[in-house]
């Protein structure tokens, strides 16, 4: 409530219920007969399903989009994906912008939460930038496709193609319309195409690296010595796990599906089965065939996620340096968190243990639920509750089989996940003072 005693939503209950109706109405839009190329009314459970997957960026379907979604079912889907990725606040401002509405305090202070950025000033420069970069970003990637799409497909389809798959990667989706080769077979038909792989990557990683990343690097016109701390860390972190969890999907795969296959495709496939996890959902080659070793650095990938104020989910790369860089400040009995040379506020360390916390909490009830009710083990059923709640889409083929009761719970966890753990709490709670007094200090045993 505000000083007068009347009740007024915060920023975070802004920006969930934003995403709840952009739900609500694409989930009413798929529902209907002329969505689907059955003619019939799709259950509802499902529509719903696929709404939220799709304006969480999940990427997670109980239908193949190709297969059951008339081109109509498919638009709706890419505008949830698109409104999904860039924020709902971001569409909200697009519009102000363009009827010439003053943006406001509290409004800036939304921003700033959806956005991911850390001060006021700036913010609606950093909206403009975030829609017009997205957009040029899109329409690149795009062409580059349409050069395989429309000598395979034709113009009209190989554009429609293109567009898809460049807004379903840039907003790390993982939505694929390619099951007139296959059902569920998502990229596998392209996975020694090189110009195919190298944009759906360079989409994935330029949408995962966030948009304060982007506006970092254009304000000081590409000089690293002038990038913020933010920046900096999250471009070599980035590379280093990129890196390193393609050189590890290498030894762990080189004698199951690497098996066989060309130089070229080899390091294709590795780098993909590296970077997708990063919150994309896309896949050239069948998940549900990798070795245990590889789901389990997959599952710890997409746990992982990408950027903060980026179209991916998880608990963010930064959050996972924070943590790591926490634990050896622990161990050598130092309170303080350096960088390079700057060093970090202490609370950062209790934010990203929350932050990684919550998202475990919900990973291990969600698991725990699926495992009780459905037959697909814990592997299955795990990796498919952390792809959701790091809002991936990778799955091991158990999406469209998961009873009523599994979905709802698929469906709360990417919900979850895209709005962030923590910060749907924030939303739902009441917040309430602190009590003047502090209770005394006591101690327990840890450790």
């Amino acid at each position: 409530m505000d000083i007068n005693g009347k009740f007024r939503f915060s920023s975070w209950q802004i920006i969930a219920l934003g995403y709840l109706v952009v739900i609500a109405l694409g989930s009413f839009l798929l529902a209907l007969p002329f969505a689907s190329k059955t003619g019939t009314w799709t259950p509802y459970i499902n529509s719903l399903f696929t709404a939220t997957s799709a304006t969480c960026v999940t990427g997670l379907v109980v239908y193949d989009t190709f297969a059951h979604w008339t081109i109509f079912g498919q638009i709706v889907i890419l505008l949830m994906i698109q409104i999904g990725g860039i924020g709902f606040m971001t569409v909200v401002t697009l519009f102000a912008i363009m009827i010439k509405r003053k943006i406001g305090i509290f409004e800036r202070k939304v921003l700033m939460e959806s956005a991911g950025t850390m001060r006021s000033s700036g913010v609606v420069r950093l909206i403009k930038r975030i829609l017009i970069g997205t957009f040029i970003i899109e329409l690149i990637g795009a062409i580059l496709l349409m050069t395989r799409f429309i000598p395979q497909m034709g113009w009209g389809k190989g554009i429609y193609y293109a567009i898809f798959h460049s807004v379903s990667s840039f907003c790390n989706a993982g939505f694929d319309i390619m099951g007139f080769g296959g059902e569920f077979s998502s990229l596998t038909a392209y996975s020694s195409d090189l110009i195919v792989n190298i944009t759906v990557m360079s989409l994935i990683i330029l949408g995962g690296l966030g948009f304060i990343v982007w506006s970092d690097i254009i304000d000081t016109k590409g000089n690293i010595k002038k990038f913020q701390l933010h920046t900096k860390v999250v471009l070599v972190s980035t590379a280093l796990l990129i890196v390193s969890s393609a050189l590890l999907f290498f030894i762990f795969e080189k004698n199951n599906i690497l098996a066989g296959r060309s130089v070229k495709e080899k390091i294709l496939v590795t780098l993909f089965s590296a970077i997708t996890p990063r919150t994309a959902g896309f896949n050239t080659v069948n998940t549900a065939m990798l070795t245990d070793s590889s789901k389990l650095l997959t599952m710890v990938l997409m746990f992982i996620g990408g950027s903060s104020g980026s179209t991916a989910g998880g608990i963010k790369i930064t959050t996972f340096v924070v943590i790591i860089l926490g634990i050896i400040a622990s161990t050598r009995n130092n309170s303080d968190i350096v960088i390079g040379k700057r060093r970090l506020e202490p609370s950062l360390v209790n934010k990203a243990l929350a932050i990684f916390a919550s998202y475990l909490v919900i990973t291990l009830v969600g698991t725990i639920i699926i495992c009780a009710i459905e037959p697909f083990g814990l592997t299955a059923s795990a990796f498919e509750v952390i792809s959701a709640v790091g809002t991936v889409g990778l799955s091991t083929g158990i999406t469209p089989y998961l009873s009523v009761v599994s979905k709802l719970v698929i469906t709360i966890t990417m919900f979850a996940g895209r709005v962030g753990v923590l910060n749907l709490v924030l939303a739902i709670s009441e917040k309430r003072n602190n009590p003047p007094v502090k209770k005394p200090l006591d101690k327990i045993l840890i450790g």
